[in-house]
């Protein structure tokens, strides 16, 4: 990628979105989060400064001073995305201010007039509040950007996980679209985590801190020895399941104490995928959920990327926070690499 471009990550993070522009080759000037914990993470992998600020209290002439005098600007970011998700009830959604972010990040692009914006959410985003929400952001856009807006299955590029995601690029140079998926065969849990060293529930590899899964109560001990790769509870003895799991209502509910199998991928990676009980987050052969060093391989950071400065304690919920909430590296590298050959062809 050529010099003469730079990338100011909003949102930023522990770094996964700008960890994939950097790979694709791209200057990471800066990322800004309101969550101090994700300041090691991003700074040691990505070489930016990290800004601990509040979009929304953060003026457009502050964000723009992160760039480097005479670069061309590159804007990313991705919006809470809690609002929006279809895991979110309702009525919180909609009492939730943290959706307003969107038009925060909305109105810094149009004060910052940066050549070329990134935006990345969930695809539910697109019906939210019957479309209003996304329809706004572009109507702040559309004067002065390109825009296109993708859905994407994220195990088309690369993420061997069921993560489904909606992108919008922007550019002032020209027409700016994701490119298409190169994959031939999607990637699985086997492929992503199968080579590590068993470790039992409640324990830490001593090779590394983050192989560390956490401890199951002897109930879910027995629940999972019950499971079955791609199965779910309803595998399990009648004895073993959960009240709600027992009543007509709580029959469809089957996205929860379920094993990942081998040859498949993964469900998406949450902030709560070391618990058991909170997906389908069991491993495929052990008696345990999968630990952070796994759900971080799911997520495609890379083996050698750093959540926690050496000679620190790893806190398990705290990354994991970290983990779940990330974009894919594989992803970003792909909307990386789809801008720089716009940048090229422009």
């Amino acid at each position: 990628m050529g010099v003469g471009w730079s990338v100011v990550d909003l949102f930023c993070g522990a770094g996964g979105l700008s960890h994939g522009f950097r790979r694709a080759g791209f200057n990471i000037a800066a990322g800004v989060d309101a969550d101090p914990t994700c300041g090691h993470a991003f700074e040691h992998n990505n070489q930016g400064v990290f800004v601990v600020r509040q979009i929304e209290h953060m003026p457009a002439e502050e964000i723009d001073a992160l760039y480097p005098k005479g670069k061309s600007r590159v804007l990313i970011g991705c919006a809470p995305c809690a609002p929006f998700s279809a895991y979110t009830p309702k009525h919180k959604q909609l009492r939730s201010g943290k959706w307003s972010l969107l038009s925060v990040f909305a109105d810094r692009i149009r004060q910052l007039q940066p050549e070329i914006v990134s935006m990345e959410n969930v695809p539910r985003l697109a019906s939210f509040d019957g479309g209003r929400v996304l329809q706004s952001f572009v109507e702040i856009l559309a004067p002065d950007y390109h825009i296109s807006i993708r859905k994407v299955d994220c195990r088309e590029y690369g993420v061997p996980q069921r993560r489904v995601r909606l992108v919008l690029l922007a550019s002032r140079l020209g027409p700016l679209n994701l490119k298409r998926p190169i994959i031939r065969e999607n990637r699985t849990v086997r492929d992503a985590i199968g080579h590590l060293p068993p470790i039992e529930h409640g324990k830490t590899h001593p090779s590394d801190p983050m192989h560390r899964a956490c401890a199951l109560s002897p109930l879910n001990l027995e629940r999972i020895r019950a499971s079955y790769p791609g199965g779910s509870w309803k595998d399990w003895p009648i004895d073993l399941r959960t009240r709600c799991h027992r009543r007509p209502t709580g029959r469809s509910y089957t996205n929860v104490y379920g094993r990942m199998a081998w040859n498949q991928a993964a469900p998406t990676i949450t902030t709560g995928c070391l618990t058991f009980g909170r997906g389908r987050f069991g491993h495929p052969e052990q008696d345990r959920a999968i630990s952070l060093r796994e759900a971080a391989l799911l997520q495609t950071f890379p083996p050698d990327y750093s959540f926690v400065a050496a000679n620190n304690t790893v806190n398990v919920a705290q990354v994991a926070r970290h983990i779940g909430n990330a974009v894919p590296v594989a992803l970003g590298e792909a909307i990386a690499q789809s801008i720089t050959c716009h940048i090229e062809e422009n």
